[in-house]
């Protein structure tokens, strides 16, 4: 009988957003697999490390960060690969996700591969989106607002066109696309109602309004949020 393979959300950051029922799991699974960078330490799994055992088989998923080659394929073949021989082994996989499996999240590539030949269960968890209205203290949407989800790698006039016409607006990856999309807003006069929201629930978490922010490229793991009304209740 084949494994299970699980998509573990163990949210933003902080250790203590991660569910029960994923920690039920974590501890349980013989196989534990995450996303890794090329060179150096899984962010996600540093967010368990804590609940970790010296007997579980670790996985770790070596992907470049570099756009020009991301999504790698490959990376996904091979693990895709290691992960299938240990649930045909009968070995359940818990693979752990930053945030939410399913929300920019790249088990996704795996589930592609993985969930048509194995049972597969998918676990939510705090996403980067709720984490930064939380931290900010910035409710998204309410009543009909329609919230829209932008990646700042868009081109310029596709963010515009799409901001023109939203009621709220998370503007997620800015990284060295910052500076286009700050220029942008202040240019549809939408900077005052937005917010700057960085490594939410960490430590080194920072919440600033959009001119407060220093032209040095923002982190990977920041997020603008927008709301037409400033306040979401009003």
């Amino acid at each position: 009988m084949s494994g299970l393979l699980y998509g573990l959300g163990v949210g933003p950051g902080d250790p203590e957003l991660i569910t029960l029922k994923a920690l039920r799991i974590l501890r349980q699974a013989p196989v534990v697999a995450y996303p890794a960078l090329e060179k150096g330490k899984s962010f996600a799994r540093g967010i368990v490390a804590c609940w970790l055992s010296p007997a579980q088989l670790e996985i770790p998923i070596r992907i470049p960060m570099e756009a020009a080659r991301f999504p790698a394929q490959a990376v996904y073949d091979r693990a895709a690969a290691e992960i299938a021989s240990q649930l045909e082994a009968g070995r359940d996989v818990a693979v752990i996700c930053q945030g939410d499996p399913f929300f920019y999240g790249s088990f996704m590539y795996l589930f592609g591969r993985l969930a048509e030949r194995f049972a597969t269960a998918i676990v939510p968890g705090v996403s980067s989106l709720t984490a930064c209205a939380a931290a900010a203290c910035f409710p998204l949407a309410a009543r009909e607002d329609v919230l829209v989800i932008l990646p700042a790698t868009l081109p310029e006039e596709v963010l515009e066109c799409r901001l023109k016409e939203v009621d709220a607006a998370a503007i997620i990856k800015l990284g060295r696309n910052f500076a286009k999309v700050r220029d942008l807003l202040d240019r549809l006069g939408m900077g005052a109602n937005s917010r700057y929201v960085e490594h939410a629930t960490l430590g080194s978490e920072r919440v600033l309004k959009l001119a407060q922010v220093s032209d040095d490229e923002p982190p990977y793991f920041s997020m603008i949020l927008y709301h037409r009304r400033g306040e979401a209740w009003r």
